[in-house]
């Protein structure tokens, strides 16, 4: 793969009550994200900033770009290297902290929590060896400037039928 990608997008506030940006209480932080194709995702701001519990926020959508990203590297590097999974499943968790007064934060960590299932027990060590390589393929976590940790924890499925 080489060459340059475009990611289009849309984004559209739907958080206006009537009154636009009359005041910082006077809106909602609703917003919907659209891509060609795909189904309208509805988001917000995180609750802490005033935004609605329910939906996805954008720190959210950072902390699962990295899992994402990470997890779908993961799995091609694994498949090329003959070890079968059959489960992967992240709990991946984000840090972010707020700077005094200054009304900016930041990302200090994202720590990836994933539970793989692999067929081969004797192939353990090289699928823990993957993530490495998976991290360093990544190009969410190559557009950080923060750390991004992998803590996986492997289970044997030994009576795999393929």
């Amino acid at each position: 793969m080489n060459g340059t990608h475009h990611y289009k997008l849309t984004v559209e506030w739907t958080g206006n009550n009537g009154t636009g940006t009359s005041n910082a209480r006077a809106y909602e932080r609703s917003h919907t994200l659209v891509a060609d194709g795909k189904e309208p995702l509805p988001c917000s701001s995180d609750p802490a900033f005033r935004g609605d519990p329910t939906k996805y926020n954008p720190e959210d959508m950072l902390v699962y770009a990295l899992s994402s990203c990470h997890m779908l590297w993961y799995l091609h590097l694994c498949a090329d290297a003959g070890i079968v999974i059959t489960s992967y499943v992240d709990h991946p968790e984000g840090t972010m902290v707020e700077e005094h007064g200054d009304e900016k934060g930041r990302f200090t960590e994202v720590t990836l929590h994933p539970i793989i299932t692999i067929t081969d027990g004797s192939k353990q060590a090289l699928a823990e060896s993957l993530h490495e390589q998976a991290h360093h393929k990544c190009f969410i976590a190559n557009s950080c400037n923060f750390p991004v940790h992998h803590k996986p924890r492997f289970i044997i499925q030994a009576a795999y039928a393929q």
